[in-house]
């Protein structure tokens, strides 16, 4: 049985560079605080509190006077950066650059551009830690899209500066623009701009994920069940591939799976890191024949 691990797979450049950076200041340091999970996988979470990563809280932060505080890949608000100066919190700032463009971005627009009646769209997820930030760099007036059923927020008589979050899917993100353009012009009104806002590494996952998942007879997508990302893409795998199997780590691998089964396929999450995959490449490897 031949079993191999996505090469497109593992984290991010975001989360990436976030936990090297997180690494970086343990290995100087006895601990670190993180403002929240740095990563939405309780596997890689756990290796990083055994090293001594301490997740706090927003409620926390007040409270934290001369400690280090890691602001994760998804970015934050201004107000979350105020709290911290106001008490001499020592912010190490670990948000993706993709993000950090695009808040700067948003920010801009919203001081520009509010008083001209000017609305600003954002296609995410609600709740989401990205999108919490980038509300707060619209002064939390933006629009938070998610599906065409919260379309009715929008005045479509009024101008549009559309935005995405950046783990969104282009083909919806593009879908989108082009409703709202639909609705647009049914009032006469053409004032809509679509910012090129998603990160292709993320964005563009699906469309490769579905060439992965069709060229093995099994596929294992390893994945945290908190990330949307990971059920999101996991979708996709079972689309293209109907013998896909959602799991968290090795010890959730059924042998069943894997009966009259030449080859499997290893993917996960922007969130899972390469040497989760890499471990379950190695059980499944070590089940065969028993």
């Amino acid at each position: 049985m031949i079993v191999s691990v996505d090469p497109d797979a593992g984290f991010c450049f975001g989360v990436e560079n976030a936990i090297a950076i997180a690494e970086s200041e343990l290995s100087a340091n006895a601990g670190l605080k993180c403002l929240e999970d740095i990563v939405h996988n309780s596997t890689e979470l756990g290796r990083l509190e055994h090293a001594g990563l301490q997740k706090v809280t927003h409620n926390d932060l007040p409270a934290l006077s001369g400690e280090k505080v890691l602001i994760r890949a998804h970015g934050e608000p201004p107000d979350t950066y105020k709290v911290a100066t106001e008490n001499q919190v020592k912010i190490v700032d670990a948000t993706c650059p993709i993000v950090l463009k695009l808040q700067e971005r948003i920010g801009k627009c919203y001081q520009e551009e509010a008083a001209k009646n000017i609305q600003i769209v954002l296609f995410g997820k609600k709740g989401h830690p990205e999108i919490l930030g980038l509300m707060g760099h619209a002064g939390n007036q933006a629009i938070i899209v998610e599906n065409e059923d919260d379309l009715g927020r929008i005045d479509f008589s009024r101008p549009v500066r559309l935005y995405s979050q950046t783990t969104m899917d282009i083909d919806a993100y593009e879908d989108l623009a082009a409703n709202i353009s639909a609705r647009m012009s049914e009032q006469f009104n053409d004032d809509l701009v679509v910012n090129n806002s998603y990160c292709r590494q993320v964005s563009r996952r699906s469309h490769t994920l579905r060439v992965f998942a069709s060229s093995y007879d099994v596929l294992i997508f390893v994945s945290d069940d908190k990330s949307s990302n990971g059920k999101f893409l996991f979708d996709v795998c079972k689309k293209a591939n109907p013998k896909s199997y959602f799991i968290k780590e090795p010890k959730d691998l059924d042998n069943k799976w894997f009966s009259a089964c030449s080859t499997v396929g290893v993917t996960g999450a922007t969130s899972t890191p390469s040497w989760l995959m890499q471990k379950v490449a190695e059980t499944i490897g070590e089940m065969e024949g028993k």
